[in-house]
């Protein structure tokens, strides 16, 4: 957990490289109030704009990076690429301002660059958080269940070994805390969930077990199995410490956050 009043999970499987930070947000230590209570960083929660700011800023903070890149997530597979020998100019979060005159529509981005986080916020979804540790490169996925229909877990997976030359067998993935199989219902999963996955339907009830499906996708593109982290907390289980929106309705979003340090100069 994290030192301060902000409170944050770790992946045991990325704890032993010094070259990548990360953490999975509790919904403490920050400055909203009533349903947002309080580290909500969800812009279009219907929460005050200036708390979710400053919630921000406590996390860039907590990380230790200057900047950070939030997606404008719409639950698609769209993966958006920042390269450093493309110099892309980004639309980043800086503890004084926002710059969001090129906002990035997409539901998961990939970098080799240092010293920037790289954000998902989430509220029952899955956040996947990759590292391959032999090219430096580092992802962050939202996946909804939409996205789960979609697998945009192999679609970031084959961005990240054609655009990043990644091995799919160095890398290491965690599934953030999410709605679990014992919360996950879909009453109309025969016109929501195409047939190929209703194999992770638990039996006799309408109830999915996303969090498997989140593993085999990975496994499919060639991640071991070893090297996936299922945190196996449910959101909606756990609205003390998590913002759940199939608990709440009206609520915050939560942040799961990982960068490459960046490299001290001289």
């Amino acid at each position: 957990m994290g030192q301060s009043e902000i409170k944050f999970f770790k992946f045991t499987i990325f704890q032993d490289y010094s070259d990548l930070v990360h953490g999975v947000f509790t919904r403490s230590g920050g400055v909203s109030r009533g349903r947002f209570d309080s580290l909500n960083i969800g812009n279009n929660s219907g929460d005050d704009l200036s708390a979710v700011r400053e919630n921000k800023s406590r996390i860039l903070a907590e990380m230790g990076t200057k900047q950070a890149v939030f997606l404008n997530q719409v639950h698609g597979i769209a993966i958006h690429t920042i390269k450093k020998d493309e110099h892309s100019c980004l639309p980043t979060f800086f503890p004084d301002k926002e710059n969001s005159k090129n906002p990035i529509f997409a539901d998961g981005i990939v970098t080799d660059m240092e010293g920037i986080s790289l954000v998902i916020q989430v509220a029952d979804c899955q956040a996947i958080l990759l590292f391959d540790p032999e090219k430096k490169v580092i992802a962050n996925v939202h996946c909804g269940w939409r996205g789960s229909v979609e697998n945009i877990i192999g679609n970031c997976i084959d961005v990240m070994t054609k655009k990043f030359q990644c091995q799919p067998g160095h890398i290491l993935a965690g599934v953030s805390p999410s709605l679990g199989p014992c919360c996950a219902e879909f009453v109309n999963f025969q016109d929501e969930i195409p047939k190929v996955l209703w194999k992770y339907k638990l039996q006799n009830r309408p109830y999915f077990d996303f969090w498997k499906i989140s593993r085999d996708q990975l496994m499919e593109k060639g991640v071991e199995k070893e090297n996936i982290e299922i945190m196996n907390i449910c959101t909606k289980c756990n609205t003390d410490k998590f913002f759940s929106f199939r608990q709440e309705k009206t609520t915050g979003r939560f942040a799961c956050v990982l960068a490459l340090n960046k490299i001290a100069e001289g």
